[in-house]
């Protein structure tokens, strides 16, 4: 039986997705939209659709969600749904009531850059607390369970076709200053989801376990988790130390290891997210 989410954490949730819907709205009518240059989904066929029939793109984007809302409602379930819903509300609203205020910069480079930046943000945010702004996204969910296709090449397939499409309408130039801010926006995403800092965990066998552990421990504040473990090559037992630690303090614990065993076996792999334990990020002093 699943718990139910407690109401500050909806309501955190809920305030999160609409402050991102928000971003995404200075970025599409205060750089983007004025520009001609688009972003991919159903964002993008909004834009290129209100420039050839005049209707409002905050209207456009509403509309075209709702099919696909109503389709991840009956296929993925309430609580993603009624979150992208949330984020398409205020993402319409916005791009509304923005329209009438000036570009900031006519520089089409200028309004890629700044654009993708803020978009990404704003859509890494939405993400991150459990909602969408696309409903090309909840069609790649579906699909992606019955196909061969991961839900990011259908997303990919989709956007090529969309980016395409602008360079008919608006003219190669724009399809191009496009891609480029589709690429920054997709960076920003991935560093809004897994933040600037990235954790990274270790794993290690050594035939100084419990040496390199209690260094690690002192040096870094660090916590050690040691799990009994046996070579499958020379059958003996061993122990393997795992640890997480920041991507700043990687340096100090590889110079841990080499000083107590120079021949040690490290995995290092990253980490997006660390929740419970004692684990909490620092600088090194």
């Amino acid at each position: 039986m699943h718990k139910r989410k407690p109401i500050w954490e909806i309501i955190k949730n809920s305030m999160f997705i609409i402050f991102g819907a928000i971003l995404v709205s200075v970025a599409l009518e205060i750089f983007l939209i004025p520009n001609l240059i688009i972003d991919g989904g159903i964002i993008g066929v909004a834009i290129i659709l209100g420039y050839l029939t005049k209707i409002p793109i905050g209207l456009l984007i509403f509309f075209l969600n709702l099919p696909f809302l109503f389709i991840g409602y009956k296929q993925i379930g309430k609580t993603f749904t009624l979150s992208t819903f949330l984020g398409v509300s205020v993402l319409s609203i916005g791009v509304n009531f923005l329209h009438p205020v000036p570009e900031l910069t006519d520089d089409l480079l200028l309004a890629s850059v700044f654009g993708g930046i803020i978009l990404g943000i704003g859509v890494g945010t939405i993400i991150r607390y459990g909602g969408s702004l696309d409903g090309t996204e909840i069609i790649a969910i579906i699909t992606s369970k019955k196909g061969v296709f991961s839900v990011g090449e259908i997303v990919m397939f989709f956007n090529i076709f969309i980016l395409g499409s602008a360079g008919f309408v608006f003219g190669w130039d724009r399809a191009m200053y496009s891609l480029i801010t589709y690429f920054i926006a997709f960076k920003m995403i991935d560093i809004t989801i897994d933040g600037l800092e990235e954790s990274k965990s270790v794993m290690i066998v050594s035939e100084n376990p419990e040496e390199i552990a209690e260094v690690i421990m002192a040096r870094l504040g660090r916590g050690v988790t040691s799990i009994p473990a046996k070579g499958c090559y020379t059958k003996e037992d061993k122990k393997l130390l795992y640890v997480v630690v920041t991507r700043l303090e990687l340096a100090k614990l590889r110079s841990i290891i080499h000083e107590i065993d120079d021949s040690a076996f490290v995995a290092i792999g990253n980490v997006h997210e660390v929740l419970g334990g004692r684990f909490r990020k620092r600088a090194i002093h």
